[in-house]
């Protein structure tokens, strides 16, 4: 069954670092565009807001505009239309802030919420990619009512090499193969605190090697309500499948897990 993209919750790309989220959320991004929504690659509110909202803020008519503004545009979003939202959030954060200063929000969540959804809100239905939205689900969750959660895996081992091959002032990289998968393996933990209460329409884990293989195409395209494989040609596995073996205990575990998880979508 192909899900109603306009109907149903906004999409939420999830991953670990190095997992090929970045290149997925550029093809959505274009799928999205081309549908008349949008897919925001590193957009970040959902993550950000949270932290940025509290109700000791709230309580002195002080909503962080600035701090918020100045994330985004440390590392801008990118993907189809990313500009014109980016212009467009700066216009809703200065005016949820007048509002704030008003007397006129005192709930952090609720007005989180109705932030990332006036943030959206010229949009039919929106996207967005931001490998930390992982690590605390729960939240985001909250700050996203009705979101349907996206997760691309890719193996431990292959993610391990990436990120000793980075490039870059990356301060929180791990710096042996052991720390990379350990840190995977955590990253993974929200997944699993979460999944389960999730309904199937609302959840989707999808291989990096079935996605750039080109087998996680029809399962993708009917989670999102369009049709994503014109979007996926350009994504290629560019390293050797790792064979068996060669695992920390806890990745391995992890990872057999997602494994058993992978396109269970109906």
């Amino acid at each position: 069954m192909t899900a109603d993209i306009r109907a149903d919750g906004p999409l939420l790309l999830l991953g670990a670092q190095r997992s090929g989220t970045t290149a997925l959320a550029h093809a959505l991004s274009r799928a999205f565009a081309d549908a008349g929504g949008i897919l925001t690659v590193n957009g970040k509110l959902p993550y950000l807001l949270p932290r940025w909202t509290t109700a000791a803020d709230l309580a002195g008519r002080h909503f962080r505009a600035d701090e918020i503004a100045c994330a985004l545009a440390r590392k801008p979003p990118s993907g189809e239309g990313a500009d014109r939202w980016r212009k467009h959030v700066d216009g809703v954060l200065r005016a949820v802030a007048a509002e704030v200063a008003r007397g006129e929000h005192d709930a952090p969540g609720a007005l989180v919420a109705a932030t990332i959804a006036r943030a959206y809100e010229p949009w039919p239905f929106w996207g967005d990619k931001y490998n930390e939205h992982l690590l605390d689900l729960p939240a985001v969750l909250d700050a996203v009512p009705g979101a349907r959660l996206v997760l691309l895996v890719r193996h431990p081992l292959e993610v391990a090499a990436s990120q000793l091959e980075w490039s870059g002032d990356r301060p929180w990289r791990a710096a042996t193969a052991a720390d990379a998968c350990a840190k995977w393996a955590a990253w993974h933990a929200p997944w699993f605190e979460v999944a389960d209460r999730l309904p199937s329409r609302r959840r989707l884990v999808i291989g990096y090697r079935a996605l750039c293989e080109g087998r996680a195409a029809g399962p993708l395209g009917a989670f999102c309500g369009l049709d994503v494989k014109p979007y996926l040609t350009g994504l290629r596995a560019t390293r050797e499948a790792p064979g068996p073996g060669g695992l920390p205990t806890d990745s391995a575990r992890v990872w057999r897990a997602l494994c058993e998880m992978e396109c269970a979508y109906e």
